[in-house]
């Protein structure tokens, strides 16, 4: 009798081979950076995206301090409003870039640099403080926080306001999660200027927080613009904003952490808020320079130039991997690095309220009513 041919045996699916999920992520993004990163930048600008002067001067030029994604990045300063900007400015895809990762890739590190730099505690202090700046209007029965991240801001001033009903809006799919949690009532992915949210929100809100949003924003004045639209008529905005004027500014350079290249792309001085607001037919309440001073530059400013002189860490954008010996060096010299830190930090809120009543307060806060 012949014998029927015997197939070969099917491997098992748990042999197979799967590549890891970090080799898949080095591998995707090793592929990305093969084609450069000239492509992630619009053309130079030889005029002020604010006041359209030419009269620009370079401030500063920076790597990606936070992640250590490849690339260089300029600020430009006008010469006539003092505006400052990214030129050339990073394009959709290259804003897509630079931030993807930025919360999971090193989590870590990320988090232990705004721990060390503020602290918990300093951090919802502050947002309260800036919550309770609106006590001195009718409680507002409706609050949208544009840029909410994951909602702390609206958590913490949830127990100033508990009457107010919350929502969110961000461009990361952070505020569903925020929404889950129960930090905001309703969430909103993607820019307030986009028509469909536009349209959608419009004059629903007594109160729209904007807090350290505005630099992140390819046109700002369009963001304004579409605040003023989702505000009820007496509706009322409120803003923060790292002020580019501050001494720490000229003093730190590259390491005065509002900066944030390559995510921030504008610094708005009061000045040109104040005007731009004005023309779009709100008043101006309240301005406020030394209850937003946020007493980090110091610790931040340190802790940034650690993590940048430390052994390389392991991240998906680096075609070779660290080796066992660096990781276990970074690991222990982060570790010992956090009394400096940790002293920057005590300077940093001993000092704060002799500074916050000079040019050196690094953040100022506007209140304007929609007429």
């Amino acid at each position: 009798m012949s014998s029927k041919p015997v197939p070969p045996p099917v491997p098992h699916p748990a042999s197979r081979s799967v590549p890891h999920p970090a080799e898949h992520r080095r591998a995707l993004y090793t592929a990305e950076l093969a084609q450069g990163t000239d492509r992630f930048h619009e053309p130079r600008r030889e005029d002020c995206p604010w006041c359209g002067s030419t009269r620009l001067r370079t401030r500063l030029r920076a790597p990606d301090l936070l992640q250590g994604k490849p690339g260089t990045f300029v600020v430009d300063k006008c010469g006539d409003c003092a505006h400052a900007f990214q030129n050339p400015r990073l394009t959709a895809e290259g804003l897509a870039f630079y931030h993807r990762g930025l919360y999971e890739g090193r989590p870590e590190e990320v988090a232990v640099l705004a721990e060390r730099a503020l602290g918990v505690r300093g951090r919802r202090r502050h947002l309260r403080a800036t919550a309770r700046a609106m006590l001195r209007f009718p409680e507002p029965e409706s609050w949208l926080d544009v840029g909410t991240g994951h909602a702390h801001f609206p958590e913490v001033a949830n127990e100033v306001f508990p009457y107010t009903s919350f929502d969110g809006l961000d461009p990361t799919p952070r505020v569903a999660r925020a929404r889950e949690a129960g930090r905001v009532e309703e969430a909103y992915v993607g820019h307030l200027s986009i028509p469909e949210i536009t349209t959608r929100l419009r004059a629903r809100y007594d109160v729209v927080s904007m807090l350290h949003h505005l630099p992140q924003i390819p046109h700002p004045r369009e963001e304004l613009r579409a605040a003023l639209t989702a505000l009820r008529p007496g509706g009322h905005l409120l803003l923060e904003l790292p002020d580019p004027r501050c001494v720490f500014a000229t003093l730190l350079g590259k390491w005065w952490l509002p900066y944030g290249q390559p995510r921030h792309l504008h610094l708005i001085p009061l000045p040109n808020l104040r005007t731009e607001l004005e023309s779009q037919g709100c008043t101006i309440v309240t301005t406020d320079r030394r209850a937003s001073h946020v007493p980090h530059d110091l610790a931040a400013a340190l802790a940034l130039a650690l993590t940048r002189a430390l052994p390389t860490p392991d991240a998906p954008w680096r075609a070779v991997p660290p080796g066992e010996f660096q990781r276990r060096l970074r690991t222990a010299l982060l570790g010992t690095s956090t009394p400096l830190v940790a002293a920057a930090a005590t300077l940093d809120h001993t000092l704060a309220p002799l500074l916050r009543r000079t040019r050196f307060a690094n953040t100022y806060r506007v209140i304007a009513r929609r007429n």
